[in-house]
């Protein structure tokens, strides 16, 4: 952890059957929990009891200062989890949600049941670009990117067919606290977890988009290279949140992956 850090108590909701197995959904950098309103009904309409939380300095989560390293990322989820008295769950998160998940797996691998990585990376540099990222937002506010990253986030037809959710993720962006989200790049641009990947036992299913610039499917594939025996699946048309431009297909390999169950109904409902 970071000098003079201590885990924060993040802001969380969980919903779902009692008694069922728990889900942790992690979120991507710039967003909230809500960028996963499209899989909570899957998955507790399957008989998952969902957690999702929103990462330090976003959403409604205090907002420590910075900067943050993925150990504090890490630290606040398994101070959460046992403040619910959960001690295995199964883990899926995107992008910076997904970096914590392979921190968990490989630290905490008895807390980790199954595991999904959507779109990220376990080294995604180089380090002075994120720097000179927080640098930016610190000066100029998290509106200052909201455009780039939104633009990212989804295929360029995909902005043009569903204005609304494009428009509602830069909202999600601009709004998350320049402090988090600068503490946030550092921990990504500090990141290297390369060298934990083989100690990850928690079966694995690793999903890349197959148009994402931010985390390319290349990135997917080292992930599954490194982790014993974790499959990899690219999702056409989609690019970093997958999760929402392709929500039925992500959410049908989620559910899959973790129940053996196969999504059934329209589960392409959009976040945010």
């Amino acid at each position: 952890m970071t000098a003079d850090s201590h885990p924060v108590a993040v802001d969380h909701e969980i919903v779902g059957p009692d008694g069922a197995p728990v889900v942790l959904l992690a979120n991507s950098l710039g967003s909230t929990r809500a960028m996963w309103d499209p899989q909570v009904p899957v998955l507790t309409g399957a008989g998952l009891r969902v957690l999702r939380y929103d990462t330090r300095g976003h959403g409604r989560s205090p907002v420590p200062p910075g900067p943050y390293s993925l150990d504090d990322l890490g630290a606040d989820v398994l101070a959460l989890l046992d403040r619910l008295e959960l001690d295995r769950v199964h883990v899926a998160g995107v992008s910076l949600g997904g970096m914590t998940g392979m921190w968990l797996a490989g630290h905490a691998a008895a807390r980790v049941d199954r595991l999904v990585l959507c779109c990220t990376s376990a080294l995604l540099g180089p380090a002075q670009a994120w720097a000179d990222r927080a640098a930016t937002v610190r000066a100029e506010g998290t509106g200052v990117v909201a455009d780039t990253v939104a633009a990212r986030w989804f295929t360029p037809g995909f902005a043009v067919r569903r204005p609304d959710v494009f428009a509602a993720a830069r909202e999600m962006i601009a709004a998350t606290p320049a402090e988090g989200y600068a503490g946030c790049c550092v921990a990504i641009g500090q990141m290297d977890l390369t060298g934990l990947l083989p100690r990850i036992t928690a079966p694995t299913l690793v999903i890349a988009g197959a148009d994402d610039p931010a985390t390319p499917p290349s990135h997917s594939e080292t992930i599954v290279a490194g982790i014993p025996d974790a499959t990899l699946r690219i999702v056409a048309d989609a690019a970093h949140l997958a999760s929402v431009e392709q929500a039925e297909q992500v959410s049908e390999l989620i559910l899959t992956h973790l129940t053996g169950q196969e999504v059934t109904g329209d589960a392409d409902r959009p976040a945010g």
